[in-house]
C-alpha cells in the first residue's frame, strides 16, 4: 500500500509565510479544499515557535463582549468587559444578562483560596515496607528536594509534596507555585530534575515512574476538587429577591427550589458539577485569551453552594477547584490573545490571581442567568430566536 506524502515542511526556518503558503497549497491538493478564510490571519508566523508545529493559517472564532461585570476581590477590583470566543448562539447575551443582574445587586465578591500546579512520580519498591521507608527519607530530606527542584526554574517553588502509598510504590505529588504561568512544564522539568537527585542519594530508589497518573493533567479527577490543582477560587453574591424577579422573572424562592432539584439531579447522574454550564464561559474566556483548552477537562468541575436568607434574598456562590489560566507564557503572548488579556488588565506578570476571579465571576453570571432562563421558560425560545444559524 502506497503511504501518502507528509506534510513539507521547510528544515531551516518552517515558520514563515512561504511555509505556510507551502501547506495550503499542499493540503487544497491533496483534498481539493479551498482555504482562503484559513490564510487570512494577521499572525506572524514567526512569533509561533513554541506554540504550534506545521503552521499553515488560523481558525477564527467570532467573539463578543459581555459586561460590565462588577468585581469584588482581592485581585480583581471594578468593571470589566469580558472578551468571549464561542460559536454557541444566546451564550454571550445570557453571561450578559447575568452581569448586569450582579452588578445591580452589588458586584460579585472572589476569593483565590490557594493555587498549585502538580507534577506526580512513583517510585517502585520490592515491598510495602521498603516503599514506606522511601517515604519517610523523601519527608526527611525535603529541603535538599526543594533545592534541586527551584534550581530548575526562576519563578517556580516547591510548597509541598504529599504521598500516597499503595502495594509496593510510594507516589508523590509535587506541588508548586508558578508564578504567572500555568506551570505544566515548569513543574514537570523540576520534578524530573527531584527524582533524578532523589535516585541518586535515597538508598531505596532504584526505579520511578515521572508520572503517576495521580497528577491528572487534562483529566478530571476527585484529587482536584479535594487539594485543587491551579487556582481554587470562589465567587459568591447576594442578590435581592425583587431584583431577580424584575431582571430574571423567577422569585428567590422559586431559583431555590430549582437548585434543590438540580442538587439532586447531580447526584442521581454522578456530575463533577452540580451547577449549569461553567464549561460554556470558561471555554469562551480560554479561547479568547490564549489559554490551554485541554485545561478545562479539569477547569469545568465546580461546587454551587446557595442560602435562601431569611429575608428573601438570595446567597448564590461557586467554587472552582481547578481553575487552570495564565496571563503569561504560553499562548497568552500571541497577538489576539495578548490584546483580549489587556482588555481585562491581566497580561503579563502579576495578574494570574485577577484573572482567575475575572473567570470565576464570569461563571457565576452564567449560572445565574441559565438556571433563572430555564425556570422562566425561555431557555429554549431564546435559542430558537438568537441561537439557530442554518445555511
Amino acid at each position: 500500500m502506497t503511504q501518502s506524502p507528509r506534510v513539507p515542511r521547510i528544515v531551516d526556518n518552517d515558520y514563515t509565510r512561504d511555509a505556510a503558503d507551502m501547506r495550503r497549497a499542499f493540503a487544497s491538493e491533496r483534498t481539493g479544499a479551498e482555504l482562503k478564510h484559513v490564510a487570512s490571519g494577521t499572525i506572524d508566523p514567526a512569533t509561533l515557535p513554541g506554540n504550534i508545529e506545521n503552521f499553515f493559517g488560523v481558525a477564527q472564532v467570532p467573539m463578543g463582549l459581555a459586561g460590565p461585570i462588577r468585581i469584588n476581590g482581592e485581585h480583581a477590583q471594578g468593571d470589566f468587559y469580558v472578551p468571549l470566543a464561542t460559536t454557541e448562539g444566546t451564550l454571550v447575551a445570557s453571561y450578559n444578562r447575568g452581569m448586569r443582574l450582579l452588578g445591580e445587586a452589588g458586584g460579585v465578591k472572589t476569593t483565590v483560596v490557594e493555587r498549585y500546579m502538580q507534577r506526580a512520580p512513583v517510585f517502585h519498591f520490592s515491598d510495602a515496607r521498603e516503599a514506606r521507608a522511601f517515604g519517610e527519607w523523601v519527608e526527611a530530606n525535603i529541603d535538599a528536594i526543594r533545592e534541586v527542584a527551584e534550581g530548575t526554574t526562576s519563578v517556580g517553588k516547591l510548597h509541598h509534596v504529599q504521598r500516597f502509598n499503595v502495594a509496593q510504590m510510594c507516589f508523590l505529588r509535587f506541588n508548586y507555585e508558578t508564578g504567572d504561568a500555568a506551570g505544566q512544564n515548569m513543574s514537570g522539568k523540576a520534578t524530573y530534575a527531584a527524582c533524578e537527585w532523589i535516585k541518586a542519594n535515597a538508598p531505596m530508589a532504584e526505579r520511578y515512574t515521572l508520572s503517576g497518573a495521580i497528577d491528572t493533567d487534562k483529566k478530571h479527577s476527585q484529587m482536584n476538587m479535594m487539594h485543587s490543582r491551579g487556582a481554587r477560587v470562589v465567587a459568591e453574591a447576594v442578590i435581592p429577591d425583587q431584583l431577580m424577579r424584575d431582571l430574571m422573572g423567577p422569585s428567590t424562592a422559586a431559583m431555590f427550589r430549582g437548585r434543590l432539584v438540580s442538587n439532586v439531579g447531580g447526584m442521581l447522574s454522578g456530575t463533577v458539577n452540580n451547577g449549569m454550564h461553567s464549561a460554556n464561559g470558561l471555554t469562551a474566556l480560554f479561547i479568547a485569551t490564549g489559554q490551554d483548552v485541554a485545561n478545562i477537562a479539569e477547569s469545568h468541575a465546580a461546587m454551587t453552594f446557595v442560602e435562601l436568607l431569611e429575608n428573601g434574598d438570595y446567597y448564590w456562590s461557586i467554587t472552582i477547584p481547578s481553575l487552570i489560566v495564565a496571563t503569561y507564557g504560553g499562548g497568552t503572548g500571541l497577538a489576539t490573545q495578548r490584546e483580549c488579556l489587556e482588555l481585562l488588565g491581566c497580561y503579563g506578570k502579576g495578574k494570574v490571581e485577577k484573572f482567575a476571579e475575572i473567570c470565576a465571576a464570569t461563571v457565576l453570571a452564567g449560572e445565574i442567568s441559565l438556571a433563572a432562563a430555564v425556570l422562566h421558560g425561555d431557555w429554549v425560545s431564546s435559542h430558537d430566536k438568537y441561537g439557530r444559524n442554518r445555511p
